[in-house]
């Protein structure tokens, strides 16, 4: 159980924790030129405000004097900052804050039956919501979609980058062996050992990351569908707050919001969307789906420096393969190019001589291991 003494100097950082956040809003406001993220941002700062009174009240309750309303000097160096350097020095510091203390409440027993610990996640929802897209004008719903998260470019990165994995590591196998002067039956066993041993690591590696992203989002939903039952007038509020953030006057925010939680499901699904930025169609996708094709993506690659060694021998075979997966090294590093948006050739040379790099690191120690130990 905690003393007396520590409840009272944490009542008293949490009053100041408040008194910075309003003062910063307030700041963000002075220097927003958009209308309704201005008012947003003085909504913000009430809101860190009555969270200063409900602790203030408690140092009172305590026979305790009340410390004046003093934003802290860190906090008043990031208001100079902002007011000289731009609001997104501040902005940016505050949604980092604010994400890191969204639970900070949980934890302390006199916030339970009030909103606080329900506001501390809003308002990390609300900065994150605003530091991403930077507020957008307008009002129509359909340029709020599309603030959702694509993943095209993100699946082209994935296959490229695992079909490289392949690549480069079954290179390097293939090297090492080669170059400790083993027969071509003992290259090819260790070449396609490693595609084999590769593609299942990648493919049990993937298949966890999408099942526990699952397990993840599916238990953010199952919270969210009870706070919708337990506290929807919250729950609205977040949302209208959300859409004000995305560039929604306050009144069509406000209405907008009330439409969509008047039925649970919709509701459920856009909040889930909104504030979470979860799918609930997708879950993040299928961890079979995605196990089958990083297995096969890294085969695919894996496959290229071993094939020379089932047609030829000796240093025929490792010119060819070395030849073989330059080739294929250019094509992934050219293919990365569509997502990054750099030069095809430097973004595929790059990929050669670290490839080809990998490989003569391997193919060197294999020489001198296979000097060593053919004495």
């Amino acid at each position: 159980m905690k003393s007396g003494d520590e409840d009272l100097a944490r009542y008293k950082e949490n009053i100041q924790n408040e008194i910075d956040g309003a003062f910063q809003y307030r700041v963000l406001a002075e220097l927003e030129s958009q209308g309704q993220l201005a008012e947003l941002y003085e909504r913000l700062a009430v809101t860190e405000e009555r969270h200063a009174s409900f602790w203030e009240d408690r140092l009172r309750a305590a026979g305790r004097p009340v410390p004046p309303r003093i934003p802290s000097r860190r906090a008043r160096i990031l208001a100079w900052s902002a007011r000289r350097l731009g609001p997104g020095v501040l902005r940016s510091t505050l949604a980092r804050e604010e994400q890191a203390g969204q639970y900070m409440y949980d934890d302390q027993p006199e916030t339970d039956g009030t909103t606080m610990r329900a506001d501390e996640r809003s308002h990390a929802r609300v900065l994150r919501t605003i530091t991403g897209s930077g507020g957008v004008e307008g009002g129509a719903l359909a340029r709020l979609e599309g603030r959702h998260r694509t993943i095209g470019g993100n699946a082209l990165r994935a296959a490229v980058l695992g079909a490289n994995d392949g690549l480069v590591s079954n290179l390097a196998l293939v090297m090492g062996v080669a170059g400790a002067d083993i027969s071509n039956q003992a290259v090819l066993i260790a070449g396609f050992a490693g595609l084999l041993a590769g593609a299942s690591s990648m493919a049990i590696g993937e298949w966890l990351s999408v099942q526990s992203s699952r397990e993840l989002y599916q238990r953010q939903i199952d919270i969210e569908a009870r706070e919708i039952e337990e506290v929807p007038e919250e729950e609205e509020e977040e949302l209208a707050l959300i859409y004000q953030a995305k560039g929604l006057p306050e009144a069509q925010a406000r209405q907008l919001a009330a439409r969509v939680m008047a039925d649970h499901d919709t509701a459920l699904d856009t909040l889930a969307r909104e504030e979470l930025g979860i799918d609930p169609d997708e879950l993040g996708g299928s961890p079979w789906e995605a196990a089958t094709a990083s297995f096969f993506l890294f085969a695919f690659g894996a496959i290229t420096p071993v094939l020379p060694f089932l047609f030829t021998t000796g240093a025929t075979a490792v010119i060819t393969s070395l030849s073989l997966t330059s080739f294929a090294l250019f094509g992934t590093g050219a293919a990365i190019t569509l997502v990054t948006g750099r030069g095809l050739w430097r973004s595929g040379l790059r990929q050669v001589v670290l490839g080809l790099a990998a490989a003569a690191l391997t193919y060197g120690i294999g020489t001198l291991l296979g000097v060593a130990t053919g004495g």
